[in-house]
């Protein structure tokens, strides 16, 4: 069955524009990250590094636009960066890029080489449809801290999407929870690409379809479905 995802009104009049593509994948096979999964980020690493040309990610159109997006529901975004902000700052250092498993690093990969928000949720840990809105300041985000499950609550307006069970990221794609996160024992799973302008439909499409094909690289014989932006 297909995920129903759902932005709100209030999300499209707050920041006009805002356009997502949905990657379905079943039948995938996970597990550490490896020499494949390995090269893909080295190689996105070095995508990235051509792309800035020795600028500062910040200074990129599209980050840029993401960093007005988060100012505009009250987050600052030089201290709660979007994801491909965060990753991107992650992939220059010298540490460079983690390794997490060979799906999460399939679309981290591509979120740095395309300077774009990815993230990805297991379909089977995911109850009912997913939602992108503005918080009221009373719904549940369960994470952990100290070793230790707890639950805290997002700020009144700020962007998150949720499920029928409560958030599953807050302000829009900074944290992500983790009940639904991808882990190695993930078989099905739903990654969701998140653009604003000046990114262009076919530069989005472009970054969903090098996903799909990194993910068959990473675990081939999934069956995986690119959607329609939206």
């Amino acid at each position: 069955m297909t995920l129903t995802l759902t932005v709100s009104d209030e999300v499209r009049t707050l920041v006009p524009g805002f356009t997502h593509l949905a990657v379905e994948a079943r039948g995938l096979v996970n597990g550490p990250s490896d020499e494949t999964s390995s090269a893909l980020l080295d190689d996105a690493a070095r995508r990235l590094a051509e792309r800035l040309d020795g600028q500062a990610p910040d200074k990129d159109p599209h980050v840029a636009a993401w960093r007005a997006a988060y100012s505009a529901f009250g987050a600052k975004p030089s201290r709660t960066r979007n994801s491909a902000e965060a990753l991107a700052k992650r992939a220059l250092a010298d540490g460079g890029l983690p390794r997490i498993n060979r799906l999460v690093d399939a679309y981290n990969a591509i979120s740095v080489a395309h300077l774009i928000p990815v993230g990805g949720e297991d379909l089977n840990r995911i109850q009912g449809s997913m939602r992108l809105f503005r918080a009221t300041g009373e719904e549940d985000f369960v994470t952990v801290a100290g070793g230790e499950e707890s639950v805290e609550h997002p700020e009144p307006g700020e962007v998150v999407w949720a499920d029928e069970a409560g958030v599953t990221c807050r302000r829009w794609n900074w944290r992500q929870g983790p009940r639904t996160r991808i882990e190695d024992d993930t078989t099905d799973a739903i990654f969701l690409l998140e653009s604003l302008e000046p990114m262009t439909l076919d530069a989005l499409r472009a970054a969903g379809e090098e996903l799909a094909e990194v993910l068959q690289k990473v675990s081939p014989g999934a069956q995986i479905t690119v959607r329609d932006p939206e």
